[in-house]
């Protein structure tokens, strides 16, 4: 095989591994999707298939992550090649970082009980706050696909609005009042508005790496999403 196929042979591999990479995101908004219902309805049984599927996510690292090192060993890439391989390694991390918060929040909900006492304006802003961390997953995803840097650098905006809406639900959380139930409620929602403002740092992440394969430099949008992200 001359150089010039061999070249289309392992654009060709790494184009397909992009696609497997960012259709983890897909997996995600999946399961986040499933984790808010549970929440909102306190679903045990709908959590506990949350936390089973999320070997789908975990066998989606492996897959990526191995596809890039067998193409490696074949054929070492030039510097634009090299910039999304790179890329494709952070993205598919933060796609099975994103999974585990997924899996976080499912994990919360049998805590608060099968029929807890519910703060309405508490469940509103974890709902609403769930939709947005949607909505940055479904942007980081397309801005990668598209190679939109403008695209990618607004996901800070939305990330503003999630980081926002996690410090109202802690707030309100501290005054839920002193039923015992309601406040242990409150604290555990907390907590699930926590995973869900990391699975929005995590999509910045994402965004980040846009950015670095157009342009080939590395910069952060914000300082707030490389905070312990996880």
């Amino acid at each position: 095989m001359s150089a010039m196929p061999e070249r289309r042979h392992f654009q060709q591999q790494l184009a397909e591994l992009e696609q497997h990479a960012l259709g983890g995101l897909d997996l995600v908004v999946e399961q986040l999707d499933r984790a808010l219902e549970a929440v909102e309805h306190q679903d045990v049984e709908l959590a506990q298939l949350v936390i089973a599927d999320d070997d789908r996510l975990d066998g989606r690292y492996l897959e990526v992550h191995q596809g890039i090192l067998s193409l490696l060993a074949l054929q070492a890439p030039v510097a634009g090649d090299l910039r999304l391989v790179a890329a494709l390694l952070h993205i598919i991390k933060h796609v099975e970082r994103m999974g585990d918060q997924c899996v976080n929040v499912a994990k919360l909900i049998p805590l608060s009980g099968h029929e807890p006492p519910i703060d309405n304006d508490i469940l509103c802003k974890i709902l609403q706050m769930g939709q947005f961390a949607r909505a940055e997953v479904i942007q980081c995803r397309r801005s990668f696909a598209e190679r939109d840097v403008p695209m990618a650098e607004d996901l800070v905006a939305r990330d503003v609005a999630i980081n926002r809406l996690n410090r109202e639900i802690f707030r309100l959380a501290l005054q839920a009042g002193d039923d015992v139930d309601v406040r242990e409620w409150a604290m555990i929602m907390t907590m699930v508005a926590r995973a869900l403002e990391r699975i929005g740092d995590n999509a910045v992440d994402i965004g980040e790496q846009t950015a670095f394969v157009v342009t080939g430099l590395f910069r952060e949008f914000s300082d707030a999403s490389h905070v312990g992200t996880g």
